[in-house]
């Protein structure tokens, strides 16, 4: 090899020997370790908690008023007066609208002036009947002539039933004059004015009255939760809590009514009915609500919050915090979640604390500095009754 040749070569070689040094060794350096010694990971823990969790199906619902009535007029005539005002409370009985009554007291005062007529032609030929009565007894009248006697009260006696039904018909009709309220309810806009002439045939009638105290709910749920709801009612009255759009204020809570049936082959559901008191009048006819029917309860069921569990691809997994404040990676079962708790069926402990703020940064093992949520859930223990509700698993989510 010539000495050129022996000058490349060399130089070649220290080339390729910092370019091994430069590229491996700082990075064989970097991989090792210790999370013994590394600095702890600041992270928020909360802790598992047991108490008796309700089970809950969601749905969505629409608000209907418990009873809707068109107030429209009976009979034709003047509208003379308009009690009520748009929105109003009106109690059952409570006078709306006053058509004119003259023409149908007119009616009422012909038909009683026609009864009086009539009773009076009654009461004589009954006592014509007696006096052919005694005279045919003795030979002075014809048997003739008493059956057409007797046949003239009869006939009195059918014209005076007649004139009372009309007496009743005219007196009915006076009494529809004045429109009341057939039950406890809110007066909506007002659809005819003071003045106008109304029918009995009109189709828009005076007023819609609505009944919002007690009142209805309409909401479906999957087929294949009918025999879940069907096994839980038949063990009592099924709770229903009705949820704002947010899915976290409650509204108002009521009882199952009814289950249709029949269910929609269209999207495979079937409706159901709720009733609630609506005593701070929360609801209103044609709102809509996010519905949780309770079909169970889980004793003594363990519960983080949300945030804590994490999805891996073998599954869900938890960080939890070991007394020595490493971390353990570990593998758990769910149920649904509800208002930011959720339901552990498998995998954790109660009282033990795991991460819920902070898994991004930390591996199996490595040292954490853990900080407990403020929000009272970092406690740990037991508590009496839990106020989640968990959906169990394939029902829509309340959230």
């Amino acid at each position: 090899m010539t000495p050129s040749r022996k000058l490349l070569a060399g130089i070649a070689g220290a080339l390729i020997l910092g370019w091994i040094t430069i590229t491996f060794i700082p990075r064989g350096i970097h991989t090792v370790s210790d999370p013994g010694h590394s600095l702890p990971v600041p992270v928020t823990s909360g802790r598992v908690t047991v108490s008796d969790v309700s089970l809950y199906l969601a749905g969505i619902g629409t608000v209907q008023a418990f009873n809707t009535v068109t107030i429209r007029a009976r009979v034709d005539g003047e509208l003379m007066s308009v009690s009520f005002r748009e929105g109003q409370d009106v109690k059952k009985g409570d006078v709306l609208a006053q058509i004119d009554p003259r023409p149908f007291q007119a009616a009422l005062d012909t038909a009683l002036a026609n009864l009086a007529k009539d009773e009076a032609v009654l009461a004589n030929a009954r006592r014509d009947s007696a006096r052919y009565q005694d005279t045919a007894a003795k030979g002075y009248s014809s048997r003739q002539q008493l059956d057409t006697q007797v046949a003239a009260v009869d006939v009195a006696a059918a014209t005076v039933q007649a004139d009372n039904a009309m007496v009743e018909n005219a007196r009915v009709q006076l009494n529809y004059t004045t429109i009341a309220s057939p039950l406890d309810g809110v007066a909506g806009i007002r659809l005819v004015d003071q003045g106008n002439i109304v029918h009995a045939g009109d189709a828009t009638g005076l007023v819609v009255l609505t009944q919002i105290q007690p009142i209805s709910a309409i909401f479906t749920l999957p087929q294949d939760k009918l025999a879940q709801v069907v096994a839980a009612r038949a063990a009592g009255a099924l709770q229903v809590t009705a949820l704002d759009s947010d899915g976290v204020t409650e509204l108002g809570h009521g009882t199952l009514e009814t289950v249709d049936n029949q269910i929609d082959q269209t999207t495979g559901s079937v409706r159901l009915k709720a009733k609630f008191p609506n005593d701070a009048r929360s609801l209103w006819p044609g709102q809509f609500v996010n519905i949780r029917l309770r079909v169970g309860i889980v004793q003594n069921g363990l519960t983080v919050a949300t945030r804590a569990i994490q999805r891996g691809p073998k599954g869900f997994f938890a960080f939890v915090v070991k007394p020595d404040s490493s971390v353990d990676m570990r593998p758990i079962e769910i149920g649904q979640e509800d208002r930011g708790r959720t339901l552990v069926t498998r995998g954790l402990n109660a009282g033990e604390r795991v991460v819920v703020d902070g898994q991004l940064r930390l591996q199996p093992a490595m040292v954490v500095q853990a900080t407990d949520e403020p929000d009272g859930n970092a406690n740990g223990g037991t508590a009496a009754d839990s106020a989640v509700g968990i959906a169990p698993t394939g029902a829509t989510s309340v959230r």
